[in-house]
């Protein structure tokens, strides 16, 4: 039997109601690449219980969103520009990341992932980072396809030795990173990984994790199929959630 990961879901409003929601290219990127099944987690302010959730799954999968995560989970006043935001889902990712370290239970976190990753450990953020001297837009062109919106066209330089050095090889890289919120100050327990040539942080990995805890900025499961770094790490990801989930069989 195939292992089974979570991925929290977003809030979503659409046809008159609530919808709890994952993206496709997430959900399918880890049936096809990673080669594992998913449980969407619903998103609420109160009322999860992590400890659950991470009972039933051998892995995390922290996707993208729209939505920012909320400015005061990481000491900051919250500008109505920093939105839109969702509360419910911060408060269900937030609470899995930090037991699911603690379990050693395997991580990829992408975009707001990464995002969380480090407001989970005690990093924070910065928002509109367009408007900073010297950094260039990273934010997603308006008014294109979404293939076009989603192609690779920016490299990132990873550090040599690092985790991700491990899965797609150390030194440049071509990768997809849309995002106008990015790392402001590295939470203590993570080690930056990959940066963009204008110094924004594009890849982090857990320093004392007992598993696979890794996040970035940009969106593998967009390529996964078809993009070479994109596939390693979701296939990277798929063999730290079977390593985890054989050694769980064999402790029962």
């Amino acid at each position: 039997m195939k292992p089974i990961i979570a991925i929290p879901a977003d809030i979503r409003v659409f046809d008159g109601t609530t919808w709890h929601a994952a993206q496709n290219q997430y959900v399918s990127a880890a049936l096809k690449v990673a080669d594992v099944m998913s449980f969407i987690v619903p998103a609420f302010e109160h009322g999860n219980d992590p400890e659950a959730i991470l009972d039933r799954v051998d892995g995390l999968l922290v996707s993208g969103s729209a939505t920012n995560v909320h400015p005061s989970l990481y000491g900051a006043e919250a500008r109505e520009s920093d939105g839109p935001f969702d509360p419910a889902r911060d408060a269900t990712t937030l609470p899995l990341i930090r037991a699911a370290l603690e379990r050693g239970i395997p991580m990829l976190a992408i975009c707001r992932g990464i995002q969380e990753l480090n407001v989970a450990l005690g990093g924070t953020l910065e928002s509109e980072i367009q408007e900073k001297p010297g950094v260039w837009d990273h934010r997603k062109p308006a008014d294109v396809e979404r293939d076009v919106a989603f192609s690779i066209r920016q490299s990132v330089k990873v550090k040599e030795g690092s985790c991700i050095a491990a899965v797609v090889g150390a030194g440049e890289i071509m990768v997809n990173s849309l995002h106008r919120q990015a790392i402001s100050k590295a939470a203590p327990r993570l080690q930056i990984e990959a940066v963009a040539d204008d110094g924004t942080i594009e890849a982090v990995s857990v320093i004392d994790a007992k598993g696979f805890a890794v996040g970035v900025q940009w969106h593998p499961e967009y390529w996964a199929e078809t993009d070479r770094p994109s596939r390693a790490l979701f296939e990277a990801f798929g063999t730290a959630v079977r390593d985890y989930a054989a050694a769980k069989q064999l402790a029962r």
